[in-house]
């Protein structure tokens, strides 16, 4: 059995999955949310350490403005009527990607929720929100030349990412039908297993899940060696 300790999901297809059903994109976004919660509580249950969700790209300001502004929305709403559950279930709320662009009022609400998740130990949910990965490489490049003494090297450039001290992970899975990256954790993937989906997100579900820890189990891990 492999070990297993971080999963990255792209979470594709909710727009999509609201116009099948004869609704509003928004809509699909709202019952994603839902697949969100039931698989934060899976991954709980199945003691993983770390689950990254990438919530809004950089390349996402490109949408409608309603789309966009339903999303802040539903950011806003999720935290404010979720916040002591949260805290109770012993999750931990960290924010990768640039604060940068974002509304004000998020912000202070990001900065709220990782404040009073921090010392909490049952699972890090990392939010990849505004995030992209060509610019965080940018970024830590930038920084370490600004830090003329440093060394580079894994370490320090590691260092520098969104992710430091969150182990690369193990397990990418991107729902939806498309195969491809979309600019995200394009560092952290190098040796992860990518598994690809055609359910829309908000079908997502256990069984799912579990097929693909099966799956992931079964995969002789290399890393370059024979």
């Amino acid at each position: 059995m492999n070990n297993l300790n971080h999963v990255a999901i792209i979470m594709d297809g909710n727009g999509r999955w609201g116009l099948k059903k004869k609704r509003s994109r928004n809509y699909g976004h709202l019952k994603g949310l839902n697949a969100v919660e039931n698989l934060i509580k899976l991954a709980i249950k199945r003691k993983i350490p770390y689950l990254t969700l990438y919530t809004f790209s950089t390349e996402n300001w490109k949408r409608p403005d309603n789309e966009i502004n339903f999303l802040f929305c539903l950011i806003r709403k999720h935290i404010k009527k979720n916040l002591k559950k949260i805290i109770k279930q012993g999750i931990k709320i960290k924010i990768i990607g640039s604060k940068k662009n974002l509304p004000r009022d998020i912000i202070g609400s990001l900065k709220l929720i990782e404040k009073k998740t921090k010392n909490n130990n049952v699972i890090v949910i990392n939010l990849a929100l505004n995030y992209g990965s060509k610019q965080e490489i940018i970024n830590a490049c930038r920084n370490l030349v600004n830090k003329k003494n440093k060394k580079i090297d894994l370490n320090s450039f590691e260092g520098e990412l969104y992710t430091k001290n969150i182990p690369d992970p193990e397990i990418l899975i991107r729902t939806g039908g498309t195969k491809r990256l979309s600019n995200f954790l394009l560092w952290q993937l190098a040796y992860t297993e990518i598994f690809f989906v055609d359910k829309l997100w908000p079908d997502f579900n256990k069984n799912d899940f579990d097929k693909i820890i099966m799956k992931f189990n079964k995969i002789k891990r290399n890393f370059g060696k024979i």
